[in-house]
């Protein structure tokens, strides 16, 4: 069964957000109206609706790090996440937590990011070099 999610937030500026998520991010724009846009989110769907972003507290604990709560998050292969992250790195993209291995040794072992979009809106992405630790215990 194939399936993808769908998830819709509230953005402040449409042409920033085409900006972010389709030139640095590189995700392909789908249908848009004067307060929405749809993007392909490596291959989920989102929906950026003009709006006040959701609030966030850094009160997600996740190892030694306060992680922004509620945000979005991506699990890439690491064939994907190191151009991504080189990218991001280059474009000079201001993170929470910069690109950067945790849990080293361990079957969770993963990369990750941690930024906003120019609204204010947290997302994660991760790289795995093994899929199949992507929910090891």
């Amino acid at each position: 069964m194939k399936s993808a999610f769908h998830l819709a937030y509230h953005v402040t500026d449409l042409d920033e957000s085409r900006r972010f998520y389709g030139e640095l991010l590189g995700c392909t724009e789908g249908r848009s109206t004067d307060t929405w846009v749809d993007f392909d989110f490596f291959g989920h769907q989102i929906s950026l609706h003009l709006g006040e972003p959701f609030a966030v507290t850094n009160t997600g604990k996740v190892g030694d790090h306060m992680v922004p709560m509620p945000h979005l998050g991506l699990v890439l292969e690491m064939t994907e996440w190191e151009p991504l992250a080189a990218r991001l790195q280059q474009a000079g993209v201001e993170f929470i937590l910069p690109p950067q291995k945790r849990f080293v040794g361990e079957p969770g072992e993963q990369a990750i990011i941690f930024m906003q979009d120019p609204s204010g809106n947290p997302i994660e992405i991760k790289g795995f070099s093994d899929w199949d630790r992507v929910f090891a215990k």
